[in-house]
């Protein structure tokens, strides 16, 4: 995978800025505010990161250009919705030219499919030595596929859904029985 310097700067900018704003929601969690930032970076931080490379991966793979490009108005509207305690979390996404629906539907599905593999390994750690780090890595990652799995303009899904409504169908199944596994 190649990285152009502002790519690197964007990715950098949206893992911080994303990983501030769960770590605000998360504040009151009985651990330090350093400890929920860390947290927040090794769970959603490393879940965003893996999710867009994923789609870069996978464009390139076709043997096209894509890039991420940080929205700086979605990071800062994220950031100061953390303090009403929520994130609705836009951090960006992968550039790329047009590939045709399939393609653009399987580039598209490589971005949840790594958040549930996330979710499948930290329930496998969480299994293996129970801990809030783990169990959090499993909820905000499952999450993080089902939302983005919804059929709506910009999202994974709606790329997704335009391909194969099968494949799409049979995504959200597993996104959302992933997701229910940390609520059992």
């Amino acid at each position: 995978m190649n990285f152009s310097k502002k790519e690197l700067q964007d990715l950098g900018k949206a893992w911080l800025l994303i990983s501030l704003a769960f770590a605000i929601v998360f504040r009151k969690v009985g651990i330090s505010f350093y400890e929920v930032f860390l947290l927040s970076a090794l769970t959603v931080g490393l879940g965003f990161l893996l999710h867009e490379l994923a789609h870069k991966f996978v464009a390139q793979k076709y043997g096209y250009w894509a890039e991420f490009r940080s929205d700086d108005k979605m990071l800062l509207l994220a950031f100061l919705m953390s303090f009403f305690g929520f994130v609705f979390a836009a951090p960006g996404g992968v550039l790329m030219p047009r590939m045709g629906l399939k393609k653009e539907g399987i580039v598209a599905l490589a971005g949840p499919a790594t958040n549930v593999l996330l979710s499948l390994i930290f329930f496998g750690l969480n299994y293996w030595q129970p801990n809030y780090i783990f169990s959090f890595g499993l909820y905000i990652n499952s999450f993080l596929a089902i939302f983005n799995l919804i059929p709506f303009p910009s999202f994974d899904g709606q790329k997704i859904f335009q391909w194969n409504k099968i494949v799409w169908g049979v995504s959200v199944v597993i996104a959302g029985l992933v997701l229910y596994v940390p609520l059992a």
